[in-house]
């Protein structure tokens, strides 16, 4: 798996925290953008049925999953169990 610093990743205040200190979390899209994307072996090279798999977050239990010809409409993440399930479902 690759090692992901989070000490680089460019953080962002929920818009439901508050000035005081309170309900405070912060997100960052960077490990998404960062991510090692590859590419479905059932996508095709005239660009048809292209779908992204990213491996090596900081969570094995999520795997985001997006267009490949689109990658900026965003990112699916389903639970690793979820997708494993889907894959074997698939190949059936």
């Amino acid at each position: 798996m690759r090692a992901i610093h989070l000490s680089n990743v460019t953080w962002r205040k929920s818009s439901y925290s508050n000035s005081d200190g309170g309900n405070c979390i912060e997100v960052s899209d960077d490990l998404i953008r960062t991510a090692s994307w590859r590419k479905s072996s059932y996508s095709n090279t005239s660009g048809g049925d292209c779908v992204e798999v990213a491996a090596g977050l900081p969570s094995p239990s999520l795997v985001p999953v997006r267009d490949s010809k689109a990658p900026s409409r965003g990112t699916l993440l389903f639970d690793a169990s979820a997708w494993a399930a889907f894959v074997r479902g698939v190949k059936r």
